[in-house]
């Protein structure tokens, strides 16, 4: 499986109306034009009936030329592609887009047939400027009959290129009759208006008379699409943030169905967060040794070199343990219950069940549904007493993040003051996480420890002793980021 980053964007595509004839391109000021080069291409774009892949911005094809590739939308970012043949398309590939396909099967649905005429362009001077592709393009119905057929010019402009070459190009061919095209992938071009339509989520903005179930579904959504979204990142295992932003997305979904139970159907909603727990739980053990991983090998490159060799049995053990964690959670992830589960969330974000309540006003309902976790978080932080235990705080840091979490989703309705809230409160969270992490680092390396004769055990003790260090400065700090919180609270939640 080879990765590359994503392909440049053409700098522009055109449209070459019916009767459209290529002019000379040495006619161009400052251009030359090889001769040009005729191939044939056949591509096969896999999805599922109702186009999801393409509706999310994923683009999975076969091509004569190319193989397998396979284009993966923000955040993943991936273009990746795969030898092979038309005949099966690369399990490793269909994984990636198993998210977006939520189960449904992932067939071919589209096959174009691409007669495309090239041009290379060069500079007076001989430096490359790109290339011009003149492609008709036929929608095929099996191997041969004829369903559409259109015609797309574009200029692909070379690295490094001068841009005002490229662009010279394209007003010399506009001239000549062809029109500005609207960047749409010829797959979709070819489908039309299903292929065309939004994605199953949509997070729209809420409307000016939105009603406490407008607030509901927005929230929701919001949380869903970032879930899918990073699937894909999680399954390539290539950056740490996607398992943490899974994982807010799952937390999220858990919180505002709890902030917002007055106006979601009590039974549903129980069933649902029971799910979401399921996964935040495994996702949580992948990011929990994520986090152990990279501090202790921080901490292990600060000690003594005798002492950090002592400290490698300490790193492969997280390794090991990262490794069963990861392994469980894509096993996970392959299983039937995640799709169903994802199924379950994207319909929750499309039509929740909500309660009469829901009906009215937000502006009205959504102010006092986010002051019941700022209220929980207030007599939390004021029955801490003086000296607060690790797992007060650790409490107090949970309720938080709810609290912040329903900011994030009622800030419309909350007042000016709202964002710098929630900022605030994730300021609160942060520096009593920093608390936290450092109490489970010293924890789990005492217990490493426990049982074991050999220089290992003199290591774990000096990083315990790191680790409990590590927890006096946040924790002498956390009542400064109470009061700035309090600072910060919208007279909304007074």
């Amino acid at each position: 499986m080879k990765k590359a980053s994503r392909e440049r964007k053409r700098e522009l595509r055109l449209t070459a109306p019916a009767g459209f004839r290529l002019p000379d391109l040495d006619g161009v000021n400052g251009v030359a034009a090889a001769p040009a080069t005729r191939r044939q291409l056949l591509a096969t774009y896999l999805d599922t009936d109702d186009f999801r892949l393409t509706r999310s911005g994923v683009t999975l094809r076969h091509r004569t030329d190319e193989g397998w590739t396979l284009t993966l939308p923000e955040p993943a970012a991936e273009v990746i592609s795969v030898p092979g043949t038309a005949r099966n398309p690369p399990a490793e590939l269909v994984d990636l887009v198993a998210a977006f396909a939520r189960g449904a099967p992932v067939e071919p649905r589209v096959r174009l047939r691409t007669s495309r005429r090239a041009v290379e362009l060069a500079g007076d001077d001989g430096t490359a400027v790109g290339v011009l592709l003149d492609d008709t393009v036929s929608s095929l119905d099996g191997d041969r009959h004829v369903l559409s057929t259109f015609r797309e010019l574009a200029v692909d402009p070379a690295d490094g290129a001068p841009a005002k070459l490229a662009r010279r190009v394209i007003r010399y061919v506009e001239a000549a009759g062809a029109i500005a095209g609207d960047g749409t992938p010829h797959a979709v071009r070819a489908v039309g208006e299903a292929a065309q339509a939004p994605p199953d989520v949509d997070v729209s903005d809420l409307p000016a008379d939105a009603s406490a179930g407008d607030v509901v579904r927005r929230a929701l959504a919001s949380s869903v699409v970032r879930l899918i979204a990073y699937d894909p990142v999680v399954r390539l295992d290539s950056d740490p943030e996607g398992v943490h932003k899974a994982r807010v997305a799952t937390r999220t979904l858990r919180s505002d169905l709890r902030t917002f139970a007055p106006l979601v159907d009590e039974t549903w909603s129980d069933a649902l967060r029971q799910e979401l727990g399921w996964l935040a739980d495994l996702l949580g053990h992948v990011r929990d040794t994520d986090v152990m991983t990279l501090r202790m090998t921080d901490r292990v490159s600060a000690l003594a070199p005798t002492v950090a060799r002592a400290a490698k049995p300490i790193l492969t053990e997280l390794k090991a343990e990262r490794d069963e964690a990861l392994a469980e959670l894509l096993a996970a992830l392959r299983g039937e219950r995640y799709p169903a589960l994802l199924d379950r969330l994207v319909e929750a974000a499309r039509a929740p069940m909500l309660t009469p309540l829901a009906e009215q006003p937000a502006s009205e309902v959504v102010p006092d549904l986010v002051r019941q976790p700022w209220l929980a978080l207030q007599r939390a932080v004021e029955g801490l007493g003086t000296a607060p235990s690790d797992a007060d705080l650790h409490s107090v840091r949970i309720k938080a993040k709810r609290c912040r979490y329903a900011a994030e989703a009622g800030a419309p309705y909350l007042g000016k003051r709202a964002p710098a809230f929630a900022e605030a409160a994730a300021g609160l969270q942060t520096v009593l996480g920093d608390v936290n992490d450092a109490v489970v680092a010293e924890g789990w390396l005492r217990r490493w420890a426990r049982g074991r004769r050999s220089a290992a055990i003199f290591a774990a003790g000096e990083l315990a002793g790191l680790e409990r260090a590590a927890a006096i400065k946040p924790r002498a700090a956390w009542p400064s980021a109470w009061k700035a919180l309090v600072a910060a609270r919208p007279r909304s939640l007074a």
